[in-house]
């Protein structure tokens, strides 16, 4: 049996665990991610590598101290996407960017050429990509820009620290918007249109790599011999693995955003570029992705704000109870399909008020809204990439609601199939990741509604037909609607 040392880096907080190559989870740690804001922007964020080092490998020493008999035989690491970390001429990291920070929005306008960018890079041009930040960063902060000697990823940074080598996988690579996703290699073009030097780039190197591990870290962590770092790669690749997602399948990873991705072997084409395309894993097939922004951070702070004095298990049971609805609600933030955010939400009730709501109305409403919008994602990308499987693979600790997973089967009328384990995608999809690198075994697949049941290792969430949901749609649409023009 093999012992890993993961890292999840993402946008709110930040997870090392202690994880067995059979997928069981010893122990665990998280800490808040902090930021700084830069005044010279309109809204700009960054944060000190040190800091984030600093407080990670604290955590990691917590969860070796507890347990003393395990050797650890490899570390890697997954990571929020769009970030981008700077390292100095020593390739120390010194600086970073993170996927909240929008300091390049300000100059996307006078950027030429957006078609082809769109065109190599498989992504829009906008602030959201380190690109652009990179480019804000150069206007204002010269002094910062001079310092950087090269540059990579969240994820490939762990690797950076743990090993002195800089790599960066093709998941993340295609997110700095430098890289063409055709040719799958850094693009001269789009370092052109940029102002990115391209010697600032790092080797592209597969999920599943080996690098050896600096002696000082197999000291601290108490590794193997041969212990090495397995490079990991994006969050939401990575997460797709624990459903051993493969080319024809859709899925869905239910998390702070809801990322809605479609499996192929060509890269597909819309003229109406309503979709990104993302690399895979070891450059193995690309993935057409759409998006309805934040959704599950928003029933998340519901949670903790108005329906604290619940647990998940009575509000489960609430909502399975409800034959209507008192409103609905509209939080999910992009309108993925025509590139633009949605800034206006809340709850819309009739004139005046038919009936009383009680505080469980609000959460149906918000994982109704959450569903709809993962719908409305999900039906294009069925159409735009051509794919028509029978079912949805699922994973990302969303999912755990089976009220949500009902009323996206409801909607779809798909099974929706999440493997055991799907709760915790990130990590299971690392152990799946250093397990092919080590030739070990695969981690295993992974009172219940009478739709939902569990067969041979995999939670199956069946389409209720006629459930509330379908109902609550049309109406949903409209308000949305009315509230965004």
């Amino acid at each position: 049996m093999k012992h890993y040392l993961m890292f999840d880096l993402g946008t709110g907080n930040t997870r090392a665990a202690i994880v067995r190559s059979d997928g069981e989870i010893l122990g665990i740690r998280t800490i808040t991610n902090t930021y700084e804001r830069d005044p010279l922007y309109e809204d700009a964020q960054y944060f000190l590598p040190a800091d984030w080092e600093r407080a990670m490998l604290s955590i990691a020493d917590e969860l070796i101290a507890e347990h003393p008999d395990v050797t650890i035989d490899a570390v890697s690491s997954a990571a929020a996407r769009q970030t981008v970390i700077l390292l100095d001429k020593d390739g120390k990291a010194f600086y970073a960017l993170p996927n909240i920070d929008n300091r390049g929005r300000e100059y996307m306008a006078n950027i030429p050429g957006k078609d082809s960018i769109y065109r190599i890079s498989g992504k829009w041009a906008t602030e959201d990509f380190p690109s652009a930040k990179l480019l804000g960063l150069r206007m204002k902060r010269p002094e910062i820009y001079a310092k950087i000697g090269g540059l990579t990823s969240e994820s490939e940074w762990l690797g950076v620290l743990f090993t002195g080598e800089n790599v960066c996988e093709p998941t993340q690579a295609c997110e700095l918007q430098l890289y063409d996703l055709e040719a799958k290699d850094w693009s001269e073009a789009l370092c052109d249109v940029y102002g990115v030097d391209k010697a600032f780039l790092p080797p592209l190197k597969g999920a599943g790599t080996m690098i050896p591990i600096l002696p000082e870290f197999k000291a601290r962590f108490h590794m193997a011999d041969d212990a090495c770092f397995i490079v990991g790669g994006a969050d939401t690749q990575v997460g797709a693995q624990t459903v051993g997602a493969s080319e024809g399948d859709l899925v869905i990873i239910s998390g702070t955003t809801t990322p809605v991705l479609a499996l192929t072997a060509d890269k597909v084409t819309d003229s109406a570029e309503r979709v990104w395309v993302d690399a895979g894993l070891r450059v193995e097939g690309l993935i057409t992705e759409m998006n309805p922004g934040v959704t599950g951070l928003n029933y998340q702070r519901l949670k903790e704000g108005l329906l604290k004095d619940f647990s998940y298990a009575e509000l489960e049971e609430a909502y399975a109870a409800k034959t209507d609805f008192t409103c609905t609600a509209s939080f999910s933030s992009l309108l993925f399909y025509e590139k633009r955010s949605l800034r206006n939400g809340g709850f819309f009730m009739r004139s005046p008020l038919q009936v009383a709501p009680d505080l469980t109305d609000f959460g149906f409403a918000l994982v109704a809204d959450i569903a709809c919008a993962v719908w409305e994602q999900l039906r294009r990308l069925i159409e735009i990439s051509g794919l028509h499987p029978d079912h949805i693979k699922g994973c990302g600790g969303g999912l755990r609601s089976d009220a949500l997973c009902t009323m996206i089967a409801s909607l779809s009328g798909m099974e929706i199939r999440c493997p055991k384990g799907f709760e915790q995608a990130t990590l299971l999809g690392l152990v799946k990741i250093c397990n092919g690198a080590l030739g070990e075994e695969a981690a295993p697949a992974g009172s219940i509604g009478s739709n939902i049941e569990y067969r041979g290792g995999e939670r199956i969430i069946r389409p209720v037909e006629g459930h509330l949901v379908e109902k609550y749609y049309p109406v949903w649409l409209k308000n949305r609607t009315n509230a965004n023009t």
